[in-house]
This record gives structure tokens, C-alpha cells and sequence, in this order.
């Protein structure tokens, strides 16, 4: 680094700087951005000063993209370089909403938020600031998260992005949200479906923009699309509903001859290189203003991947330990693509005017969605005793009030709400369809989005939640695992978030003891595992109301809570009432509730976890009963509450939560002489009990599926009967 005072501060850790480029003096002189009233954006895409900026910004976002992750030997350059053009002609045109699908793109998103000054609200203000805090606890994680600011959203697992990026045009209208699809992400099934389902429930809203980065390649190898030709890449696309199609092929520039399909754009001569920028500028500018106009537009870059950086192809999607800034090839990348002084502070005063200022500033995430009152809802409260209720179908009144006050409210479900007991949502609600038919209470105007994919229902529901809206993910309990991914990447990022958002929540019905009759493949209770393990997260609640009115009040619950994410599990059966709403308000603190207790010569608690699952342990405490035995029965209902505060991690969420059941509330509700855990599925999710009691313990849980007519047979194969339960009580005793 050289001690030449001309250098902007921001600079320092640069480990290279280039001469000025052709065109410097005559293009580079003042911000193609001026500093004017309403000026957000360059005036022209085809402004000679801003073909010429758009270029020097793109290599800008290659450079630091490879100095940082090379500084860690880490990382993932190759992807971003390939659409590095675009994203500095986003930026240059006033568009700041970006949302990727790609999480490896991250090094290069948090380079654009580095060059607009957004990354100094978390301490980052120099290029060596970047570097050190890259890949680093509470600095720039490997993949987009919750927490860097001007972000709009987190990135992991293929085949999200779009989600997000059709959330935020459906809130915000007259906002342009790009998306980033990597062309191996594009394999994934999730993609087009979700865009071709979320188009005909919402063929108004066109103000998303996906941008496929077409490079050729994928993590290892060559992707599955590098085979199609550029007509069939444009009529895939417009097989899916895509009216507007551009393309921009860097192989019609090429003055080089380059090999193959896929060129590099940075290894043209400077005139090809400009002519390039002008092209995907011109592109981008008009891709933009159609997806506005009201178009389903996509924009397709063909480049290929690691364009101005380290390699080229597969090779250059990620480092390795010994790829360090003292490796020749990361040595001649970086001085290939160094900017002079004077070309680094002009992208740095365009990157923080462009869109009105810096992200952190101007993008809606940054802010706290408004929502509307919901006045008080109609609960209804079953006397204790009563005759049978369905549960799901009381929730579903609830849900159907908050739908009427609040416009912005989607509920998503893939198997439909009548089969899980809440047809009374769509009487209320109404399913989105472009076909009006009252005999299926459908129209256009519906509040009840049932694509037939868990992905794409799991997907926006999370993501307008993430975004500030309020939603509900209804699924069966067997089917919701293919949701799940994008609902955990929803709920690790609101326990990161710097602002307050609606919890997620998720409705789960019909789970396996309720499905005999269609065999193992609808009993699939295994996901209780899976949540079970994330409730250590420390913002994620699980909640097994046990009868029509706790399930009204975990609702009502969870309609209050922030930036966490609520399950809630019932059945869709009638089964009886057997709390008071108090009852479950308290249970919601103490994470259970005494249903029953008998008094006897020992006493065996049943810690059971679900509604059916209660119906054999009664019976198996009338047996035990008539031999002297004292028992309680207890419904876990927020297992979350019955861990120690220092199993889960919520000390770092946002929104954090510490309350647990103290030692003696656990004694008073699980103590005795021997406890027995139930649960209709997983083990895991009665941990929390398990770890805390120090009686003789065992638990009674889900095995495997198989036909049966009834709840009772299935429960019968799986060993929940009264006679075992009573008969491992006696044992233990």
C-alpha cells in the first residue's frame, strides 16, 4: 500500500493500484450520478460517462470480492464475477432492492454494500476492515444472513431466492426487486414452478426481476443448462409465463477468440469491454422498466464463470487453503483488475448517491413493516367437558378475522384448507384462483394462495413474514419437510435481524395418527425431529395445543411474538376439551399443563406431547389407578419453556427470549416417582424433560408407519396402548 495521501481513506488495505484507464480524463472527471433534486440514477444507459463508470464499478466489485476472500484463503469469487456487470448497472440505475438466491454470492453483495457505505453501520470502513471481519463471528458471514445491513435477505439452499425477491413486490408496487438466479440453481424444481404459480394468482404484480446468471458452470462441474442453446434458454423461459426475454450474450463482443459458448468480457480489448457494459446497461435499463411496466420479464447474462478473477469455469467458484494474495494467479487477478486512486473514489461517490443513498438507508427492509389493528379476536371458549370440537376448525375463525382486517394476509397450504378442517378460512378468505367459482369459494381477489408444492407455500409465507407482513404456512404434518429448508433460512435470519418483523407461523395438521388409511406415506412425523433441534436456535416455539380452545390461545400468542418462528401442531379430528383458555395461558408460560392427577401409594407422570395421543394414556391411568398408583398426566405444550436457559442460544436473537420453567415449577409439574414421556411423534421434541428429570424415566414414541383403519391401530403398531404404557409404569416402579 503506498503512503500517497491522494488515496481515499476508505482504501486503505487495497493491496494494489492500477494507472488510469482510456477515457479517465474525458469520462471520469465528475459522477455520471450527479448530486440534483430527485436524482437517483445515471440520466442515460447509453451516456459515454456512464458506460464508462458502470465499467469501472464492475471492476471494482471483482476486486474486492477476490482481495477479501483471498485474504481468508476462503470463500466464493467465481459466480458474482460473472454477473459483476450487472449489478454495478443495477446499482448505476438507481436499483438497490437486489435479492440473490445464490449464497455464494456473498462476498460480492457485501462488496456492493462495502462501495455504498452501508457495511459502516457494523464498523466496516475500509477495504482492511472487509478483510479481516469476512468470514468471521459477528462480521460478514459466508453466506447472506439477517444481519448486514442493506441486505434484503439471507441465502443458503438453491431455489429460494425468487421467493423473496415476489414478497417484496407484492408489498412494496413501483419497487423493482432483481434476483439473481445461478444457472445451477436454476436446476432446482422450486424456480419456474414458483414463479409460474405466484404470476397466475398475482399477474398484477411484475415488479421482480429475475436475472439469471448464465455462466456455464455450477460448484464442480458444468451446469445442466450449459447444453442449451440461446433459443431454447429464451423459450424455456417464455414456456413459464415470461412475456419479456432479453438476453445478452458476452460471445458477441468477443474480439479475442475465446473457445466455447462462454467468454470473459474483461479480456476483451477496452473498446469491447465498453461496448459490453453499454449492452448490459442498455439491457438492464430496459428489462427494469418493463418488469415495472407491468411484464413478467426476465434478464439472462450469458458469461462465463470467474470472468476478471483468479480462474475461469468451475475452478473459480471457490478458494482453498493456500489460495492466499500471495499466490501468483490471486496476484495477477487483482492487478488486472486494480483501479487507480481517482477510479476508486468515483465509484464510491456513485455507489452512495445511486438510489437516493446508502441501502442501510433507503431499502424497505430497513424498516418496519406498518401493519393494521387487528381489534380483538373472536375467540370462543368451549366449557371443560364439553362434546367433541375440532381444533384446526377454531383456529381457522381466528384466522379468518385476521385475514378480513388485515389486506396484506396470506395464508398458504399445497393440500387445501378443507382437507385439514379449515374450510371456514376459505369461506371467509377465499382461495386466490383467476377462475371466480363459489362452489370451491375461489376468485381472484382470495387471501388463500395453494400452490400444489410445499416449497413455494412454505417460501412466501416465510417471506412475506420476513419482510414484515403477516402470514400462515398451513400444511400436513407429513408433506411440510419439503417446505422446511426456506422456513429455517427464514427463522435463522429473524434471530439475526436488526429490525422487529412478524413471527412466522406454521399451522401443521393431519399428522400420522389421523392418516392410517393412506399408509407410511402420509405418516411421516419424523420433522418433530427436525424442529425439535431447532429449538435450541432460541427463537423457534413448537406448540402441541391439546384440544379446540389452547389451540385459539397459542394463536392469539403468536400473533403477538416478533421475529421468531411459532408451530403449531393439532389435529383435525373432534377430540375434547380439556383446558380452559387460562389454562393454556399459563401452560404457554410454564410450557405445560396438569390435566389430571390422582393421588396413590407412587406416582408416575405422563409428560404426553399431542391431543390423540392423550386418549390411550388415560386409559392407561385408569388402569394403573385401579392398582393404588398415583398419576398426572401433563400436556406439554410449549416444549421450548422446559429447557435450561443455557441449552438454547437465545441470548443472541433478536426479540430474545429467556424465560424457562424454573427447578421447582418442573418438580410440580414432572416430579414423582416415575415419568413416562408420549408423544404420536418424534422422540426429540420431549428432550427438554428428558435432560432435566432424575426419576426412572422411559418414552413411548412414534416408530414407523403402516396402513390401518384407524388412529387407534396405528397406535396400537407403534406401542402407544394403555396396557403398555401401564404395564412400563409397573416395571419402572
Amino acid at each position: 500500500m503506498t503512503a500517497d495521501t491522494t488515496i481515499p481513506a476508505f482504501c486503505q488495505g487495497i493491496s494494489y493500484f492500477g494507472q488510469e484507464l482510456p477515457g479517465m480524463r474525458e469520462y471520469g472527471t465528475n459522477a455520471a450520478i450527479r448530486v440534483a433534486p430527485n436524482t437517483k440514477s445515471i440520466s442515460s444507459p447509453s451516456s459515454p460517462a456512464a458506460v464508462f463508470q458502470t465499467l469501472l464499478a464492475a471492476d471494482a466489485l471483482r476486486y474486492l470480492t477476490l482481495q477479501i476472500t483471498a485474504s481468508k484463503a476462503s470463500g466464493h469469487p467465481g459466480g458474482f464475477a460473472s454477473i459483476a456487470d450487472t449489478i454495478a448497472a443495477l446499482v448505476m440505475l438507481g436499483y438497490k432492492h437486489i435479492i440473490t438466491e445464490v449464497g455464494h454470492h456473498a462476498p460480492g453483495f457485501y462488496s456492493n454494500m462495502f462501495l455504498d457505505r452501508s457495511l459502516e453501520t457494523m464498523g466496516i470502513k475500509t477495504v482492511a476492515d472487509m478483510a479481516e471481519r469476512f468470514r468471521e463471528m459477528h462480521g460478514l458471514l459466508g453466506h447472506l444472513s439477517g444481519q448486514i445491513p442493506g441486505l434484503l435477505n439471507p441465502a443458503g439452499p438453491l431455489g429460494q431466492g425468487q421467493h423473496f425477491a415476489m414478497a417484496g413486490a407484492k408489498l412494496h408496487p413501483g419497487i423493482l426487486f432483481p434476483v439473481t438466479i445461478g444457472d445451477g440453481g436454476l436446476g432446482e424444481p422450486y424456480v419456474m414452478s414458483s414463479f409460474g404459480h405466484f404470476h397466475t394468482a398475482y399477474p398484477q404484480v411484475t415488479n421482480f426481476l429475475p436475472i439469471l446468471v448464465w455462466n456455464g458452470y455450477s460448484q464442480e462441474h458444468h451446469s445442466m443448462v450449459s447444453t442449451k442453446s440461446n433459443e431454447e434458454m429464451i423459450a424455456y423461459w417464455q414456456s413459464h409465463g415470461f412475456e419479456q426475454v432479453i438476453l445478452v450474450n458476452a460471445k458477441d463482443y468477443d474480439d479475442t477468440n475465446q473457445s466455447g459458448a462462454y467468454v470473459d468480457s474483461t479480456q476483451f480489448s477496452f473498446p469491447q469491454r465498453l461496448a459490453f457494459t453499454q449492452a448490459v446497461l442498455e439491457a438492464t435499463d430496459k428489462a427494469a422498466k418493463s418488469a415495472l411496466g407491468g411484464k413478467l420479464t426476465v434478464l439472462i447474462v450469458k458469461q462465463l464463470k470467474g470472468a476478471g478473477v483468479h480462474k475461469r469455469g468451475a475452478q473459480s467458484h471457490n478458494l482453498y487453503p493456500g489460495d492466499t494474495l500471495e499466490k501468483d494467479y490471486i496476484v495477477s487477478a487483482l492487478k488486472a483488475r486494480a483501479l487507480s486512486p481517482a477510479a476508486w473514489e468515483l465509484v464510491r461517490t456513485n455507489f452512495e448517491r445511486a438510489g437516493g443513498g446508502s441501502a442501510v438507508d433507503t431499502v424497505v427492509t430497513e424498516k418496519e413493516l406498518p401493519l393494521p389493528e387487528l381489534g380483538p379476536l373472536p375467540l370462543q371458549e368451549f366449557p371443560v367437558g364439553e362434546a367433541k370440537q375440532v381444533a384446526t376448525t377454531a383456529m381457522g375463525e381466528l384466522v379468518a378475522h385476521v385475514g378480513k382486517q388485515d389486506p396484506n394476509f396470506v395464508i398458504t397450504n399445497a393440500d387445501g384448507n378443507a382437507a385439514s378442517g379449515i374450510n371456514n378460512i376459505n369461506m371467509a378468505l377465499k382461495i386466490l384462483h383467476p377462475t371466480p367459482d363459489d362452489i370451491y369459494f375461489q376468485g381472484p381477489k382470495g387471501q388463500v394462495y395453494e400452490p400444489l408444492s410445499e416449497d413455494a407455500c412454505a417460501g412466501l409465507a416465510a417471506a412475506l413474514s420476513l419482510f414484515g407482513a403477516r402470514t400462515l404456512w398451513c400444511s400436513y404434518e407429513s408433506f411440510a419437510i419439503n417446505g422446511v429448508p426456506i422456513w429455517q433460512t427464514v427463522t435463522q435470519a429473524m434471530a439475526e435481524l436488526r429490525h422487529v418483523t412478524p413471527a412466522t407461523i406454521t399451522l401443521f395438521t393431519a399428522g400420522a395418527l389421523e392418516q392410517g388409511r393412506n399408509g407410511w406415506t402420509h405418516q411421516r412425523p419424523e420433522i418433530e425431529n427436525y424442529f425439535g433441534s431447532m429449538m435450541r436456535n432460541g427463537n423457534i416455539f413448537p406448540l402441541f395445543p391439546c384440544d379446540a380452545n389452547a389451540i385459539q390461545v397459542c394463536y392469539q400468542w403468536a400473533l403477538s411474538r416478533k421475529n421468531q418462528g411459532i408451530i403449531i401442531t393439532a389435529s383435525k379430528s373432534p377430540l375434547p376439551i380439556r383446558t380452559t383458555f387460562s389454562q393454556t395461558q399459563q401452560a404457554l408460560e410454564d410450557g405445560a399443563v396438569v390435566l389430571q392427577e390422582t393421588p396413590g401409594k407412587k406416582m408416575v407422570t405422563f409428560a404426553v406431547i399431542g391431543d390423540i395421543t392423550l386418549i390411550p394414556v388415560f386409559a392407561g391411568a385408569a388402569q394403573l389407578e385401579e392398582q393404588g398408583i398415583g398419576t398426572r398426566i401433563v400436556s406439554v405444550l410449549s416444549p421450548r419453556r422446559l429447557y435450561r436457559p443455557d441449552d438454547i442460544g437465545w441470548q443472541s436473537c433478536t426479540e430474545s427470549d429467556g424465560h424457562f420453567l424454573d427447578d421447582a415449577g418442573f418438580e410440580r409439574l414432572f416430579g414423582g416417582d416415575v415419568l413416562i414421556g408420549v408423544t404420536g411423534g418424534a422422540s426429540g421434541m420431549l428432550e427438554p424433560i428428558m435432560l432435566r428429570s432424575t426419576v426412572k424415566r422411559d418414552v413411548f414414541a412414534w416408530r414407523r408407519g403402516e396402513t390401518a383403519a384407524s388412529a387407534g391401530e396405528i397406535m396400537v403398531y407403534n406401542g402407544l396402548t394403555a396396557e403398555a404404557l401401564a404395564k412400563r409404569a409397573t416395571e419402572l416402579l
